[in-house]
């Protein structure tokens, strides 16, 4: 709890999250029992997406996080949703694990500009893989972290799993290799290009439930192969690796994401990815952000609220 110690001449023009006009705005079309905030929880006034780590009755996406991979599912919209649950806490726009939430594809709103340069209208929207958060530019990604002699190597599982719908459980006893998010799975009655979204249970990379990002399957306990990359960075080391950077380089197969930290938390180190085609040692970078389809419709400084709109001018 602080002292007020300044006077603003005007009040703020919004909060983020608040609809920026009364144009038509689209919400996410979930099913039953969707969309509902993720572990972490949902901050108010990001980007987020939705994962297969849990699925409605209609085989669709239940659970939204501020972390993902690819385009964006959409805008959190701020419709008082946010809850304060630290002990006296004066503001929150985090809405907590779990809790029902509405995922806007499409509108015009406010967001904070999270860059380090102002924002003119007319800018690309970016969304941060790792947090959600807004950040501007005129034309390509703006953030980007490097590793001047970095790799990947090509990495392997085998273990007997059975999959109802779209949980996969591992059976103990018989693994090789180490089970991790990424791996592409396949086995007699896999649908073909299954990939392994998140743990549930069970031991951590190992024996346990596992979901897979094709729901609606029913395979019989069988051996499975997966495989996935591991990527290692190394050199000269600029910026921040995290999980949801697409990597790009000399060989390096288009769309290529990290899925897990493994020794590297950021720097130097390992990390798996979602494809095991083998890299020699190369200069590697990995975009940190996504463009969206929102531009700025108005102006201001890194810090300062900027409305974006879905349906730009021209």
């Amino acid at each position: 709890m602080n002292f007020q110690t300044f006077v603003g001449t005007q009040p703020a023009p919004a909060v983020a999250g608040d609809f920026a006009s009364a144009n038509p705005r689209f919400s996410v079309d979930a099913g039953p029992g969707g969309l509902v905030a993720g572990a972490a929880g949902v901050y108010v006034g990001r980007f987020a997406w939705w994962s297969f780590a849990q699925i409605d009755s209609n085989d669709t996406p239940a659970v939204v996080n501020n972390t993902g991979t690819g385009p964006v599912t959409g805008f959190v919209h701020r419709e008082q949703q946010g809850l304060i649950t630290t002990f006296l806490a004066e503001s929150s726009m985090l809405i907590p694990s779990g809790f029902g939430m509405t995922l806007m594809s499409g509108g015009d709103f406010w967001c904070v500009n999270d860059g380090a340069t102002e924002c003119l209208v007319g800018m690309k929207a970016y969304a941060n893989y790792a947090d959600g958060k807004v950040t501007f530019a005129a034309a390509s990604s703006p953030g980007t972290a490097s590793g001047s002699a970095s790799s990947i190597a090509a990495a392997t599982s085998s273990f007997t799993a059975s999959i109802a719908d779209n949980l996969m459980t591992v059976a103990a006893g018989g693994i090789t290799g180490t089970i991790r998010p990424g791996t592409t799975i396949s086995g007699s009655g896999i649908a073909s290009g299954t990939k392994i979204v998140s743990q549930v249970s069970g031991t951590a990379g190992g024996a346990g439930v596992y979901t897979v990002d094709i729901p609606e399957q029913t395979v019989a306990s069988t051996a499975v192969s997966g495989t996935y990359g591991i990527l290692t960075v190394g050199g000269t080391v600029a910026g921040v690796f995290g999980v949801g950077n697409t990597l790009s380089g000399t060989n390096v197969v288009a769309g290529t994401k990290i899925t897990q930290l493994i020794s590297g938390t950021g720097g130097a180190g390992t990390y798996a990815v979602d494809n095991n085609t083998v890299v020699s040692s190369t200069a590697i970078t990995a975009g940190l952000q996504v463009e969206t389809k929102w531009v700025a419709m108005s102006a201001g400084l890194a810090g300062d609220l900027i409305k974006i709109s879905s349906q730009p001018l021209g």
